[in-house]
């Protein structure tokens, strides 16, 4: 049984993908972990899968998978669900915002609790955004319980005994499995902690979801995450 593996879903990131590969897996080196790094590819356009192809003759620890597009939730979820044998799982995202120096305080307090998430700082993004993240945050609340606050943070620790409880409930197509997983860790009373986690806006690649799309896309997660909730 592996002690970590790490979920990093991946689209269109050739300008960062090496650099963050790079950190995490000379920050986890360091800590004398027993890990692997999972990138897992979502059918990028650019050269991404190339990169990350060249990145496994130099990393050991890293386990690349390439698939078909299917969005950024899905993929999320298909990395938690195909390494549910680790002792401890791991999200972060490939676009550098996060960096990899903060999961050793998450790292260092794990033999705690169940559920370690990152709260993000610095993070003065666009109204529309603040609005959709309150409402998400509101939802939570009101329909799973009360204890996480930046509850789609993309950078959190998971037991995986812990989550293997919901895990497989949650349907394979779910927009922002991540909401529903913090729901759930509030609602089974998991032992919670929360860090937090300077932000910086990502430097290269596009956000893929914009405008109108945005409020579309929190419209469908709002409704996945009152259904799950109310069929569990």
């Amino acid at each position: 049984m592996c002690k970590l593996s790490v979920i990093i879903p991946v689209y269109n990131e050739e300008g960062s993908i090496a650099q963050v590969i790079n950190e995490w897996a000379s920050t986890l080196n360091k800590e004398q972990i027993d890990y692997q790094l999972c990138a897992y590819n979502d059918g990028s356009k650019d050269q991404t899968e190339n990169i990350l192809n060249d990145l496994l003759k130099t990393h050991p620890h890293l386990k690349v998978f390439h698939k078909k597009n299917a969005g950024h939730g899905p993929t999320i979820l298909q990395g938690y669900k195909e390494n549910l044998n680790s002792e401890w799982l791991f999200q972060v995202d490939s676009d550098n915002e996060i960096k990899a120096h903060n999961f050793i305080k998450l790292w260092e307090k794990k033999d705690q609790y169940d559920f370690l998430i990152g709260k993000r700082i610095n993070r003065n993004g666009p109204l529309p955004r603040k609005i959709i993240s309150y409402i998400s945050y509101l939802s939570i609340r009101i329909f799973y319980g009360k204890g996480i606050e930046d509850i789609n943070c993309p950078f959190r620790l998971m037991r995986t005994s812990f989550i293997n409880e919901f895990i497989d409930c949650i349907p394979n197509d779910t927009f922002a499995p991540n909401v529903i997983i913090s729901g759930m860790a509030c609602l089974k009373k998991g032992r919670l902690f929360t860090y937090p986690v300077n932000f910086e806006f990502r430097k290269t690649g596009t956000v893929s979801i914009k405008k109108w799309k945005l409020l579309k896309a929190a419209i469908k997660s709002f409704f996945q995450t009152i259904k799950f909730r109310l069929s569990y």
